[in-house]
């Protein structure tokens, strides 16, 4: 038996649509990286990109457990001394509703040379409308 490893011009790329609305965020988040990564194709290879693009609805209807809404905090540091500023998941989620998506599933990539490329395949729009209609995105009904 030989094992079949996927040539760069061989990848096929397929679109997958996520409605956030009423799901979890870290179990959603887990599989859509599932999805950017390839595991969930018969031909994944870790060293290569074979993963598929998704689209992500309803980027600020998303559910939380226990106290996350105020207790979960994001950082980020200006550079400065004293320049460490942070914001709760409820203010997040008013400002930025896409940020909080992005940094969830970024979080569950493997931090390698291939992170950025699949981040890129990650398409969030805060609303129920998106623009990919041309490319007949499989909606993905998750439990």
């Amino acid at each position: 038996m030989k094992t079949y490893v996927p040539k760069k011009g061989e990848v096929t790329r397929g679109w997958h649509l996520i409605d956030l609305e009423g799901k979890n965020l870290g179990r959603t988040a887990t599989k859509i990286a599932m999805i950017l990564m390839g595991k969930t194709k018969p031909t994944y290879t870790p060293n290569i990109d074979v993963g598929d693009f998704v689209a992500v609805v309803n980027a600020g209807k998303f559910e939380v457990t226990g106290n996350k809404m105020t207790d979960k905090l994001y950082y980020r540091h200006s550079g400065y001394p004293g320049g460490l500023k942070e914001t709760s998941l409820s203010d997040m989620l008013k400002k930025h509703p896409e940020r909080v998506i992005k940094l969830a599933v970024a979080g569950m990539l493997p931090k390698n040379k291939l992170r950025a490329k699949r981040m890129k395949r990650l398409k969030i729009f805060t609303g129920p409308k998106h623009n990919l209609q041309a490319q007949k995105p499989v909606e993905l009904i998750m439990e």
